[in-house]
């Protein structure tokens, strides 16, 4: 379309270069060095030794709760609110995801929910960083640490974002990230996870590549599976990381003129950040209060036609058959009234001013 996309990606560095090299080195399977490069950058990002590339982000998800152990029988606690990989991902395993809602003002995983769901078959939590809002993962790393329960990080959305001065990612089990071509860092497929100690390291590279034995090619000793990741892939990876700090600054400046362009708008209506937080903008996303999901439905389709592109809130799980359950109602609220404007590197504040123009005029 012409004006304005959701997303689009910034591949203005050493992507090409660093895929070049790959393609001249005839390195372009997982076996290429730019794939270990990727992790040790990644990790260094985070100050932590370990990270594990994988082919997307759902992998990442599916892969960490595996190797926590994750199984027919238990329960997982996830959001309601969320992209439905997550509550997916603990489906993969066998586990049953039990939904919780959201807080009303923070749009993440709402604690006090948490502690209510937990039972004997509570085996793990995982927390949405949803639309780069941190969950509170001081006092889930409380009450998890506390009934023995793994914690999990969907980071997908968050990359950079901070709780209590902390990354995200880095204060559970396990830390999953996205690289698909909307996300701050992107590969255009592609995700990662950050373990929190070098036993789960290990397990988490041995499950990704069938489970295949180090010392005997060929030999397996349990099903694992194949989400290794190319060295084309993790070339531009690379080269995102380089500049994942420059990327940061320009999405909160983004965040910034929409926050000021939109202040005072009848119904608008903002996440927001708790105490201690440090969010990241990945999609600039608020609610329009009051309307109903018919209504803002027509906002979006109205602002397409003037060249702006947008999305509806995520759905709730407990909305899809498969997950169907009583209507929660914070998710649900945020997820009717809730739209995400255009946010990508590139943006410059006039794009905001007018897109918020046009927006103002349809509330």
């Amino acid at each position: 379309m012409t004006g304005y996309p959701l997303s689009r990606p910034d591949l203005n560095g050493r992507e090409e270069e660093y895929v070049l090299q790959a393609l001249r080195e005839n390195t372009i399977s997982s076996l290429g060095r730019h794939v270990g490069e990727f992790e040790r950058a990644f990790a260094a990002f985070h100050r932590l030794p370990w990270a594990v590339a994988v082919s997307n982000g759902t992998a990442a998800l599916h892969l960490a709760l595996h190797a926590l152990g994750l199984g027919p029988g238990d329960e997982v606690i996830v959001p309601d609110l969320t992209f439905v990989a997550t509550a997916n991902a603990v489906a993969y395993t066998g586990a049953t995801p039990v939904i919780v809602d959201v807080d009303p003002a923070s749009w993440t995983i709402d604690v006090d929910q948490v502690a209510r769901a937990i039972t004997d078959r509570t085996r793990a939590v995982v927390a949405v960083h949803l639309y780069g809002m941190p969950a509170r993962m001081s006092t889930l790393r409380d009450l998890a640490t506390g009934r023995g329960i793994a914690l999990v990080e969907d980071a997908a959305e968050a990359l950079g974002a901070r709780d209590q001065g902390r990354l995200v990612g880095t204060a559970g089990d396990a830390g999953c990230f996205s690289f698909y071509g909307n996300k701050i860092v992107t590969t255009g497929e592609g995700g990662m996870v950050i373990a929190a100690s070098a036993r789960l390291d290990h397990r988490l590279r041995h499950l990704r590549d069938h489970a295949m034995s180090a010392e005997h090619r060929y030999y397996h000793d349990e099903v694992g599976f194949n989400y290794r990741l190319t060295a084309v892939q993790a070339a531009i990876g690379l080269a995102q990381v380089e500049r994942l700090g420059s990327f940061l600054d320009a999405r909160g400046k983004i965040e910034s003129w929409y926050r000021r362009e939109l202040s005072g708008a009848r119904g608008v209506v903002f996440q927001h950040a708790p105490a201690g937080s440090d969010p990241v903008c990945w999609q600039f996303t608020c609610r329009i209060e009051g309307s109903t999901r018919e209504r803002r439905d027509w906002i979006i389709e109205q602002l397409r036609e003037q060249g702006v592109d947008s999305r509806p809130a995520l759905r709730p799980m407990r909305s899809l058959p498969m997950y169907a359950g009583p209507t929660l109602p914070n998710a649900q609220r945020i997820s009717d009234e809730g739209i995400s404007l255009p946010t990508f590197v590139g943006l410059r504040e006039p794009d905001v001013t007018a897109i918020c123009g046009i927006l103002r005029r349809l509330v």
